[in-house]
């Protein structure tokens, strides 16, 4: 039987959970006790009083020496979360004891990639000594994160979440989109492209349920055309391009600012067809009553600002 929260808090060590780290990467008790500087004797006992601590075996004894379990890969996974925080916590500490830099860990939907990058950039060059951790994701893997405390803040939508009262949410901007392809997809066509003509080609779009995705089923249902069947799904920016690189006939919807980000450089082409459908806007969502630090508070302030973001090129 796993024991009770309580008794884990009580019992385990950081020590320990640097032990696990260290017998993850080296692969032996011998060379995981030489890499935390106890002798191995010190090692086993400690992994017996951690096993102990968690109320069950972690690793499996075999001739070839110990092999972590399901449950021993899901502590070694949360030690390794456990010790980066203390690396930010530093960090942050550090910023905070000079009065300059400090970490921030912030998530952010695909459309909103361009306008956070361009302001942390803008930022890092005032204060280079801030380190900032940007996750891309959809809004309720963000608002996920938010809650277990991994994000300081996410650039999302809190509207899809069954508790958007648990958040405080600060408008951005509304999220453009727009229907891409090929570089060189339809470059021959004469005259306009309509949505009609897209529907027998196959697309990339997003997960059911999701903003974007329930634009694009709208705009179809507005032109009177059946949704295309058997699409590939994604929230990824990197598996669109991928896909459309990969096949030619492919047709997607992504953000604006992606889709002139990417056709700048010549993954792909941004067709010609007004999308009139409009998506949820985005904006700065914090835990409800939660207090910022102060670097995470000042990428915030320039964030809905706009001040440090930049134009892009022409």
């Amino acid at each position: 039987m796993i024991a009770p929260l309580h008794t884990i808090i009580s019992r385990l060590r950081l020590r320990q959970l640097r032990l696990l780290i260290a017998l993850d990467e080296k692969g032996s008790l011998h060379r995981a006790a030489e890499e935390v500087a106890i002798s191995q004797p010190g090692a086993t006992k400690a992994l017996h009083e951690l096993e102990d601590t968690f109320g069950t075996p972690l690793f499996t004894r075999t001739s070839q020496g110990l092999v972590a379990n399901d449950l021993g890969r899901c502590v070694i996974r949360y030690a390794r979360l456990i010790h980066n925080d203390l690396v930010h916590m530093r960090n942050e500490m550090m910023g905070v004891f000079h009065g300059a830099g400090g970490y921030v860990s912030t998530g952010a939907i695909m459309g909103a990639v361009p306008y956070v990058t361009q302001t942390v950039a803008a930022l890092r060059r005032k204060q280079p000594d801030l380190s900032v951790e940007i996750i891309e994701s959809t809004s309720a893997n963000l608002l996920g994160l938010l809650d277990e405390g991994r994000l300081d803040f996410a650039i999302c939508r809190a509207s899809v979440s069954r508790r958007p009262d648990a958040y405080d949410y600060r408008n951005l901007q509304e999220e453009a989109v727009a229907i891409v392809g090929h570089p060189e997809f339809a470059r021959d066509r004469d005259g306009p492209l309509t949505l009609a003509d897209l529907s027998a080609n196959s697309w990339v779009v997003y997960p059911a349920n999701m903003p974007m995705r329930v634009a694009l089923e709208r705009e179809f249902g507005d032109a009177g055309l059946e949704f295309p069947r058997y699409p590939i799904e994604t929230a990824s920016t990197f598996v669109l391009l991928s896909m459309i690189q990969q096949d030619p006939s492919l047709v997607g919807l992504i953000p604006s600012d992606v889709a002139e980000f990417s056709e700048r450089f010549g993954l792909i082409r941004r067709l010609p067809i007004a999308f009139r459908s409009r998506t949820e806007p985005y904006g700065v969502v914090t835990r409800r009553n939660g207090e910022l630090s102060q670097p995470a508070q000042l990428v915030v302030n320039a964030l809905l600002s706009g001040q440090e973001a930049p134009a892009g090129p022409d």
